[in-house]
């Protein structure tokens, strides 16, 4: 952990070094930022908040966790790596901390992924390289959150009722995500009624009736693997086993696509051909189709103007659909252009779709 530390914060001062004179430090206020720069650490405590209870602070000679009192101990005992000083403020003084930083940087100017103020600037698209670019220590433990995800989401689905209520469903899913360690960043779930109706399901207290799709954003680390699932008790109709296997189809499509120096864009363009090949001109407007994750549920959602290329060491999650019909697995891009899946488990039902083990509905 602490040599990974320390070649980020390598990468950070040479981002220092390249930029303007009169920018001094780095400030990272994110929980996305916040897990890369110190390996997996969490600043989270409000899950649906975007920054947490400190941030990193880096300057070309040091490297500070910022805090108050509340945090401060936790911190130290539980999360941070040894490589950062911390600066503790009191609660109820922030104006404390902003002093301390002035002090830091010598007056000078910050680079911030959240810049809050005409003394702070956005972080250079090169940091952002970085930070979707893992190192062999993150993909140890990014292989770690995918393997408890899938585990927790084949658990629950086998487990599950077609008299549980979506909020049943939906809340034994977040349980096995935090009996696993990690947090239920998002929970989808769609019933038999709702899930012709919308991509993007919430939950309700509706019961799930023959069918439901269960999708996770499960955090670990500061990563994000993504995965989507469907119980059905009963036998499908021939035409929504039908439309599954269509979406498998145009799923491998993209994954063999997914090769270092090819841009998001030409991926969503095939997307969309495919989708038409498949009798579905209008399916890539209903509902996005993935992109690069990592640190966030999506670093880049493909569209028809993103020309980001991949890389080795990039994450991606695809989740290409149709009408009460989806796929999605969280995957990285490994040397020669090789795909590992991480949120495979064996375990749940799966076929072979172009010499990948890809996922089909699970009876019960």
């Amino acid at each position: 952990m602490n040599e990974e530390v320390s070649k980020k914060l390598e990468l950070i001062r040479e981002t220092l070094r390249e930029t303007e004179v009169q920018v001094q430090g780095v400030r990272l206020r994110g929980t996305d930022w916040f897990a890369w720069a110190t390996a997996g650490a969490s600043n989270t405590v409000l899950l649906t908040a975007e920054t947490g209870v400190a941030e990193v602070l880096v300057t070309t000679e040091d490297a500070w966790v910022l805090t108050d009192e509340i945090e401060a101990q936790r911190l130290k005992d539980e999360e941070l790596p040894a490589n950062f000083k911390v600066y503790v403020n009191p609660w109820a003084d922030y104006a404390a901390r902003e002093s301390f930083v002035r002090d830091v940087i010598g007056g000078g100017i910050a680079i911030s992924d959240r810049p809050i103020s005409n003394l702070e600037k956005p972080l250079p698209p090169s940091l952002q390289i970085h930070k979707r670019v893992m190192m062999s220590s993150e993909l140890d433990r990014y292989r770690q959150v995918g393997q408890k995800a899938s585990q927790a989401m084949t658990e629950v689905l086998k487990a599950a009722k077609p008299t549980w209520t979506e909020y049943q469903l939906a809340g034994a899913g977040a349980e096995a995500l935090w009996a696993q360690g990690l947090h239920p960043a998002l929970t989808l779930v769609a019933g038999e009624r709702r899930l012709p109706l919308y991509r993007h399901a919430t939950a309700t207290g509706e019961q799930i009736g023959r069918q439901a799709m269960l999708v996770f954003c499960a955090r670990g680390y500061g990563l994000y693997a993504n995965l989507t699932r469907f119980v059905c008790f009963g036998e499908l109709s021939g035409e929504q086993a039908e439309l599954h296997s269509h979406v498998r189809e145009v799923e491998a499509v993209i994954l063999n696509l997914c090769q270092p120096g090819t841009t998001l864009d030409a991926v969503y363009h095939a997307l969309a051909q495919a989708y038409e090949q498949h009798g579905f001109p209008n399916a890539i407007r209903e509902h996005h189709q993935g992109g690069t994750t990592g640190y966030l549920a999506r670093e880049i959602v493909a569209n028809p103007t993103t020309t980001d290329p991949l890389a080795e060491g990039i994450a991606v999650a695809w989740n290409p659909s149709l009408v009460g019909a989806k796929i999605e697995d969280t995957f990285v891009i490994l040397k020669d252009g090789k795909l590992e899946n991480l949120t495979f488990d064996p375990n749940f039902p799966n076929v072979e779709v172009e010499g990948r083990l890809r996922p089909v509905p699970l009876y019960n």
